[in-house]
Formats: structure tokens, C-alpha cells, sequence
């Protein structure tokens, strides 16, 4: 069985991304992209899955991890009986290929260590054809099926055992001995070796580079570092999709089917990814994205989707790999995502919040760019009174969601920004009494005058979590007595043990069976509802609260088992890390300090 999902590093080199164990295995690992079949699968299902151990053969080594400064570069030290021992992990940034670099050196005494290489194509279904070639005067193994091949380097190679290779040696202090794993096109000729040296030194430069640019200088930097860090990752840098995260079907309820695909980008995921990007002083990834944006959305706007592939494809069909076991018995796995085909209202609101963060920053409009939003909003003004699949991508009923009817609101306000502050063209005035008949009907409809709250949709008393985000976005006051009965109604009906739910489940809307545990962005989003509300000793409470839940390296997922103290949901979630650093800059523009008080905001309109 794979390990808690909390003893997972991720490693990236922005074009996809491995997750390596504290026992040093690369248990999961897709080549070339982030959506790409996985070739290291054991994180759903066992090393016969594949994977890539390379760590002590004492399974009681205490281990300690961290990540080398500012970097994506893992150092892992295991301390045994007779030794110590460090493996430096890192996916190479900037030279345009598929690397993972492993280097062990050894700091104490003499530890032995256990070597597997097992590469599973195909989601860990798939046996390539493997041997030992010679490359460039020097002995590889190459692992080849179909369009794939994947080639092993190293001072001490792995012999072949019953379907996988495998290698017991010593190593003492003073000792180095580097490893890589490299995947090109299997008809491309055997690549160069990597230039481990330089390669190491410029990945850790280029990533402290990088975070050198951070605008927020607050008591949480640590944290938000760590999360911007991530948050590159989950960017791939040659195309600028954004995607939620590493991992598919991690579950949200251990032994259940709430298990979900979540390596592609989605536009409201995205969107909020690059607002936190803004906030925090990196204007030019917003071009990237826009860029990104306009090729996937290309087309009639009927056919904009909610998410795309890594590189804007469209056919992202959901289907099950019933080979596999699943995470601790968690079934379906599922490849694809079938909410593509849902009709999500709130998303266009979230891309025109990010935009105008932009122009308001600077990122002048080009025709193309503007075109494309003028086109989105007329498409959004003919149908957005018609019902959504919400937020949550509920598979139950469409419903009239207030959150989706709020974005709408947020999405026609935007675009009379547009014209007002930026000097664009469109027709401002349509847009101004379709903004007032949206927010006439929310209230009317959305909120639930006898216990003084908003409402998760027009057809029920329930709340969602989504509602906190009201004030944010520029809707209505984060002290409005409204507001404020929103906040008390979210924290009666959906606190758990100090953290948020998105809903009840009990209430049947999503149309699943089964329960979820809180939801990490929720707890974030309720930072800043409380700081709206004027509620700062709580907002730094629960901040201190919530920045006690990340990993030994700083990392979340998607949702938080409080019983048990454990991650539960995909891992790395971009919608965590982003709501951290969301929270984390709201705090600081409240308490009235340099750094992010100077970016533009998502309520900025």
C-alpha cells in the first residue's frame, strides 16, 4: 500500500511533476506532461504498478526532509544504527526535457541501500521492453513501449529480477553516487547525458531567482514562499496551463468513490492560481496564461469548456482503470474528468477578475485578448439565468447556486471596468442593468431573510462555504449584516472540528453517495471573510490554526481527516495553496504593512 498521502514531496520541473515518499520512492510520475499516462503508478496500487526506490534498506531509518532554500530541490536524510545518508531529488528546470535527478551521498558510517527500478507504462498497466544498451560510452538500461522510453543512468546499475531491476550497496561518508531517469520519444535517438553539476546549481538559482520577486514580506512568508514555489510547479512553462493538481484519484473519503482526476486546468482554478500570482508580485505569468486562454478558448464561445488539457485540448473523457486498486482501496480510479461537459456559470467571473487584476497592474489589453472577453460576456448575457452544476461541479440537479450567480454579477462588473478604468470598448450601459438585475435577483433569491443568511442555491435553506467568498469579490460589505450572518451560519452548519466543509453532503445535492472531509480552501476562504468582517484576531487565529496542517516540507492537499490527522484528496491542490497565499495577503493589506497592500485585489472594481 502506498504511503499517507502527508509523506509525499512533490518534485517538478514545470512541465510535470513526480511524488517522491519518505521512504524514497517515486511512486507516481507521468511523462512527459502532467496528463499524460503515469509510468510510476504505485501510488494507486503497488510497486508492481511501478515505481523508482532509492533509499535505505532499513525500513526503521529516521528520516528528516526539506527543500534546498527557495527551491524545488528535496533533500532527505536517514539516520540508521550504523550511518547516515542524503539524496538530493530534483526535476531540472529550463532545458526543454524530461529528467528526474537522483544523487545519494553519504554523510556518516556506512548505510546500506536498496535500489528498485520498475517502469510500468500506461498507468502501471503496460510491461515495456527493457534492457542494457551502451549510450555514449557508457552502460543505461532503457525501458521502451509504444511511443515512450524512458532511460536509466548511473554509477551502479540495477540488475535485472523477475520483471524489475533491483540493487543492494553500501555507501559511506564522503561517497557520491547520482542517478537519473530521463523519458524522450522512443524514435528519437538516445539523448546526452545530463550535466548533473550545473544542472542542480542552476535549478536551485533559477527557483530562488524567482522567489526573489515575492512582494509579501509578512509573518507568513515561510508559508506563502512555499506555496507560490508550488504553484510554478502546477505551471506548465512552455504552454502556461495551470492545472489543480499532481495527482488523480486520490479520495476525498478513504474506501470511497469521490475520486477525481485533477491534472488538467481549469479556468476557474486557473484564474485563482494567477490572482494569488498577481497579489504577490508576478505580473508576467499573467501574459503567459492570457496567451494560454486565447488558444483554448478559441472557437465559438458555446463550446468554451470549464477545463481543458495541459496544452488546450478538449477531449478529456472520464473513464475508470479498473486494473488498479486505487489509493488504500479507494475505487474507481479515473482518468478524464466528466464534469468538462457541465455548465459551471461562475467560472467566466473568476477569468475576469484575474484580467482585470492584470490590467489594473499594467498588462495592456491587445485586440485579440479583449475580443475574446467582449465575445464571452455577450455569450454569458444570453444564458445566465439558465441553471449550473455550481462551484462543487454537483452531479446532481443544475441549480440556480447563488456562488455562480454572484460570479455572473462579478463578470459583467469586470467588464464595465474594462470600459470604465481601461478605457476599452463595449456596450457599458447593457452591461450595467444586466450587473443590477443579477444582483436584484441574488437578493431576492439567494438569501434567507428569517435566519439572516445567504443560501447555497435558490431552492434550499442550506449554506455552502462559497458564500464567504461574497465580500472578496466586491458583491456586497464584509461587515454587512448579511454578511455577517453568513459567516455565523457557515460556522454552525459546516465547521468540523475547527475546519470547514464546502456543504453538507447529507443534504443529497451533489447526487453521490458517501461523505468528504473539510475542505483546506474553505478554512482559507474563511480567514478573509473575517477579515471583511473586521474579525482580525480570529482571521490570525485560524491562520496560525490552518499553517499547523501542511507536511514536513510545507505542502497540502486537498481536504484534512481532523480525526485522524491526515491528508485526504489530490496532492499537491493548487485551490489550497492559492487560498493560503490569498488569506496571507488579505491579512497583510488589513494590518496595513508594506508588501501586498500595494496589488490589486479581487475586490478591486
Amino acid at each position: 500500500m502506498a504511503l499517507p498521502i502527508e509523506d509525499y514531496a512533490v518534485l517538478g520541473d514545470t512541465g510535470t511533476a513526480a511524488l517522491v515518499g519518505k521512504d524514497g520512492s517515486v511512486d507516481w510520475l507521468c511523462l512527459p506532461r502532467f496528463d499524460s499516462p503515469a509510468c510510476f503508478a504505485a501510488l494507486l496500487g503497488g510497486p508492481e504498478h511501478g515505481r523508482w526506490l532509492l533509499g535505505p534498506k532499513d525500513a526503521g531509518a529516521e528520516c528528516s526532509r526539506r527543500y534546498v532554500g527557495d527551491s524545488a530541490v528535496l533533500e532527505t536524510t536517514w539516520r540508521t544504527g550504523t550511518g547516515a545518508v542524503t539524496i538530493l531529488d530534483l526535476m531540472p528546470i529550463g532545458d526543454h526535457r524530461a529528467d528526474i535527478v537522483r544523487r545519494v551521498i553519504g554523510l556518516e558510517g556506512t548505510v546500506t541501500m536498496r535500489h528498485e527500478w520498475i517502469v510500468r507504462l500506461g498507468y502501471g498497466k503496460i510491461r515495456p521492453w527493457v534492457r542494457r544498451q551502451d549510450m555514449h560510452g557508457a552502460e543505461v538500461i532503457t525501458a521502451v513501449a509504444g511511443p515512450d522510453r524512458l532511460i536509466l543512468r548511473g554509477h551502479r546499475l540495477p540488475v535485472a529480477e523477475d520483471g524489475r531491476h533491483v540493487d543492494e550497496f553500501d555507501v559511506h561518508a564522503g561517497e557520491e553516487m547520482t542517478f537519473s531517469t530521463t523519458w524522450v520519444p522512443s524514435h528519437h535517438p538516445l539523448p546526452e547525458p545530463v550535466a548533473y553539476e550545473s544542472r542542480i546549481e542552476e535549478t536551485i538559482a533559477r527557483s530562488e531567482a524567482w522567489v526573489a520577486k515575492c512582494t509579501y514580506e509578512g509573518p507568513y512568508r515561510d508559508h506563502v514562499v512555499r506555496s507560490l514555489v508550488t504553484l510554478r510547479l502546477l505551471t506548465h512553462g512552455g504552454t502556461g496551463g495551470i492545472v489543480a493538481a499532481v495527482s488523480t484519484s486520490l479520495p476525498e473519503e478513504l474506501g470511497g468513490e469521490r475520486n477525481w482526476d485533477y491534472r488538467y486546468c481549469w479556468l476557474r482554478d486557473a484564474s485563482l492560481t494567477l490572482e494569488a500570482l498577481l497579489e504577490s508580485g508576478y505580473d508576467e505569468e499573467a501574459l503567459l496564461w492570457r496567451s494560454w486562454l486565447l488558444r483554448a478558448a478559441a472557437g465559438d464561445p458555446q463550446d468554451l469548456q470549464i477545463m481543458y488539457a495541459v496544452d488546450g485540448g478538449r477531449e478529456l473523457e472520464e473513464r475508470t482503470l479498473d486494473h488498479l486498486p486505487g489509493y488504500a482501496g479507494s475505487t474507481p480510479v479515473r482518468v478524464g474528468n466528466g464534469a468538462v461537459r457541465q455548465r459551471q456559470t461562475d467560472v467566466l467571473g473568476e477569468v475576469m477578475i484575474a484580467l482585470e487584476m492584470a490590467r489594473s497592474l499594467g498588462a495592456e489589453e491587445d485586440a485579440d485578448s479583449w475580443s475574446l472577453q467582449r465575445v464571452l460576456i455577450e455569450e454569458l448575457a444570453r444564458h445566465w439565468d439558465e441553471p449550473d452544476n455550481g462551484l462543487w461541479e454537483i452531479r446532481g440537479p443544475q441549480r440556480r447556486f447563488t456562488h455562480s450567480r454572484v460570479m455572473v454579477w462579478v463578470a459583467f462588473d469586470r467588464a464595465i471596468a474594462a470600459v470604465e478604468r481601461h478605457g476599452l470598448d463595449g456596450p457599458v450601459e447593457e452591461w450595467r442593468t444586466l450587473r443590477e438585475k443579477v444582483r436584484d435577483e441574488v437578493l431576492a433569491h439567494g438569501y434567507d431573510p428569517g435566519r439572516n443568511t445567504f443560501t447555497q442555491h435558490y431552492d434550499t435553506d442550506e449554506v455552502d462555504a462559497s458564500l464567504l467568498v461574497l465580500s472578496d469579490v466586491g458583491f456586497i460589505e464584509g461587515d454587512d449584516p448579511r454578511m455577517l450572518g453568513t459567516i455565523k451560519a457557515v460556522e454552525e452548519d459546516l465547521m468540523r472540528d475547527g475546519l470547514l466543509l464546502r456543504y453538507r453532503t447529507g443534504s443529497g445535492v451533489d447526487g453521490l453517495p458517501g461523505d468528504e472531509h473539510p475542505f483546506l480552501a474553505c478554512s482559507f476562504w474563511l480567514v478573509e471573510a473575517y477579515v471583511h468582517a473586521g474579525r482580525l484576531d480570529d482571521a490570525h487565529a485560524l491562520m496560525q490554526r490552518l499553517l499547523e496542517l501542511p507536511n514536513d516540507v510545507g505542502l497540502l492537499s486537498e481536504e484534512y481527516d481532523v480525526g485522524a490527522r491526515r491528508f485526504i484528496g489530490n496532492f499537491p491542490q493548487a485551490f489550497s495553496h492559492l487560498t493560503l497565499v490569498g488569506a496571507a495577503n488579505q491579512l497583510e493589506r488589513a494590518e496595513g504593512r508594506d508588501g501586498g497592500g500595494t496589488r490589486a485585489t479581487r475586490a478591486d472594481h
